[in-house]
């Protein structure tokens, strides 16, 4: 007796039973299920990282302007019969500047290191000039502003600009541009509070 033969030239070619098509395509969904979930996952970490980069931006500008304001606070400390007066006129140290390049850095009339410093006062000039120069190379479009100040924050506790003018401590107040927590960009001499603010020292001649 002949058994059938399967496959004979001419005949119809045998089809998957439905069961494998049906696992065929649900693999295909699974890959793609996967790859859609893997796309998600990557951008929240690079949002992440450029979050963290962010916040290490603010950082390292935050410790460079502490930094710079001790720094300057020695400065006065060392120079404290210019320091404890409490006007611009007769102290450089007090001014309110946005250094947007060194052309916003007033030159002192007189050069300490090729001429020495004749009078306390060229002094205290030269030494604002010279800490400008290390902000503007530190900080994004920074401002700063030392002030005699009894009451630097406001009724909300957030820092604020203005300065009362009196007290016994002069004050610094330093901002820059850089992004707020709500991730909107705040210009340093416009919509930006100080950041920084650091009591220098005190005005008073004993």
């Amino acid at each position: 007796m002949d058994t059938p033969r399967t496959g004979t030239p001419g005949s119809t070619p045998s089809r998957l039973p439905a069961s494998n098509r049906g696992q065929s395509g649900f693999s295909i969904l699974e890959v793609l299920i996967a790859i859609i979930i893997l796309s998600i996952g990557m951008l929240g970490a690079v949002g992440m990282q450029a979050a963290a980069m962010q916040a290490n931006k603010e950082t390292r500008n935050q410790a460079a302007a502490a930094t710079l304001g001790r720094e300057l606070a020695e400065k006065m400390r060392g120079n404290h019969t210019v320091a404890i007066k409490t006007t611009a006129a007769d102290n450089p140290y007090l001014f309110d500047s946005t250094l947007t390049g060194t052309s916003t850095i007033a030159t002192p009339s007189v050069n300490c290191f090729t001429a020495g410093c004749p009078t306390p006062k060229d002094a205290a000039s030269w030494d604002v000039a010279d800490w400008k120069g290390r902000v503007l190379n530190a900080l994004p479009t920074p401002r700063v502003k030392v002030c005699f100040d009894k009451d630097p924050f406001d009724s909300a506790g957030k820092p604020r600009w203005a300065c009362t003018s009196d007290g016994d401590v002069s004050v610094l107040k330093v901002s820059w541009t850089r992004s707020n927590t709500a991730g909107t960009l705040e210009f340093a001499d416009s919509t930006g509070i100080p950041v920084v603010v650091i009591p220098l020292t005190a005005g008073s001649s004993e």
